[in-house]
């Protein structure tokens, strides 16, 4: 009886997995999604608010209801191996805050269940990719973060020695100077909003600004964009290894094969004068 109990529930198991994983089922969650974040976005308006906040308010309970039992639905499929893989975990999590309730010491946190919108990525592959590729490339963004750092550190010390006393409110201490320079990395205001007006008392400032700007913005920040592609792209390659794989084998074989008719031909012919000699 155990037996045939474990077998059932395995089996119904594998079905509710199987249902979870149609098109039409992904298609519906990702719908919802769609309609909660717009629903999210009425929200933010008080006139909205005054004239369907009701309706608002149970449309989001409805949906919120459909995740809950969607999440529960993956636990009972998968169990213990639900909490294995990260995009689930993620989707407890949101689907979890969104349950806080509206008062009391975490209520704060119910400002979060804007996160539900993010569940977008789980269903849509191509996000799931770029999302992945960001992941994976977080050990080379964080070697260039700590370069950058460094360039920065030097660079605001500089600039706080060179133009503080003229100009405290940008470069009179070292966080106002890194600040500064953060703006200058960004191209906002950099030039007739800094540094022309520093360049009207420090005449050769540009020598400082245009080397730091080549190597803060253009440099610094393309390599965290070469980090990503390469990322991007060493992903695409493990998702096509077996593939890549195959193909390969198959020139393999056809070289193989080429090489092997080529040698019987060559000893064909190698018996032809042997055979005319004998007639």
């Amino acid at each position: 009886m155990n037996e045939v109990t474990v077998l059932a529930s395995a089996s119904l198991q594998s079905q509710v997995a199987s249902w979870l994983e149609k098109n039409w089922v992904q298609r519906s969650l990702l719908t919802l999604i769609l309609i909660n974040a717009v629903l999210l976005g009425m929200e933010t308006s008080a006139s909205i608010m005054a004239t369907a906040g009701g309706t608002l308010f149970l449309l989001d309970r409805i949906i919120l209801a459909v995740f809950v039992l969607e999440i529960a639905l993956r636990l009972f499929a998968h169990r213990l191996a639900f909490f294995k893989d990260a995009w689930s975990v993620f989707d407890f999590i949101v689907v979890a805050i969104a349950l806080i309730p509206a008062s009391g010491p975490f209520s704060v946190l119910r400002a979060l269940r804007v996160l539900r919108v993010l569940r977008v990525l789980t269903f849509v592959p191509s996000m799931k990719k770029i999302v992945g590729a960001l992941v994976k490339s977080l050990n080379g963004m964080v070697s260039i973060a700590m370069v950058l750092g460094l360039v920065y550190y030097v660079a605001a010390v500089m600039a706080t020695k060179l133009f503080g006393a003229a100009f405290p409110e940008w470069f009179g201490s070292l966080g106002a100077t890194l600040y500064t320079l953060f703006q200058v990395m960004t191209l906002e205001s950099w030039s007739m909003g800094i540094s022309r007006p520093v360049m009207e008392q420090f005449p050769y400032a540009w020598a400082f600004f245009v080397p730091f700007i080549l190597i803060a913005t253009f440099t610094m920040l393309n390599l965290f964009i070469a980090v990503i592609v390469n990322a991007v792209q060493s992903m695409h390659d493990e998702e096509h290894k077996e593939e890549i794989d195959a193909k390969q084998q198959l020139q393999q074989d056809l070289v193989a094969q080429m090489q092997q008719l080529q040698a019987e031909l060559a000893a064909l012919r190698a018996q032809l004068p042997t055979k005319d000699a004998k007639e």
